[in-house]
């Protein structure tokens, strides 16, 4: 249930985002957004362990903000993979990444709160 969740908040994440910045970044319908979603879950399941990993040392170094570099790099990677999902460059990929980490942290704590009660 919490995947299906998290999935739902990063597609309107997304969604909304390309709406607020449309000259930086774009998803051509809520589809490509859904699976923008999907894809980047997938990346953060089996790649992201192995960059952070990787780049711990400069994680480490620059306290933290390091991890928004990996989390931009994920998102351009998606955008690769997934039609109609796109930056217009890696810092515009960086911003949303930083967005996104932000709102996800967020609702992600209430979610898990919400699950506990239950």
């Amino acid at each position: 249930m919490r995947f299906i969740v998290r999935l739902a908040i990063n597609m309107l994440t997304f969604l909304l985002l390309s709406m607020i910045f449309p000259s930086g970044f774009r998803v051509d319908s809520w589809g490509a957004a859904l699976l923008a979603a999907f894809v980047l879950s997938i990346l953060n399941a089996i790649i992201k362990p192995i960059l952070t990993i990787l780049t711990l040392p400069l994680t480490i170094l620059t306290f933290g903000f390091f991890a928004i570099v990996v989390n931009a790099m994920l998102l351009e990677v998606t955008a690769d993979l997934v039609g109609g999902f796109e930056f217009s460059s890696f810092g515009w990929a960086m911003i949303i990444a930083l967005i996104v980490s932000i709102i996800n942290t967020f609702l992600t704590k209430d979610l898990h709160v919400q699950v506990e009660r239950h």
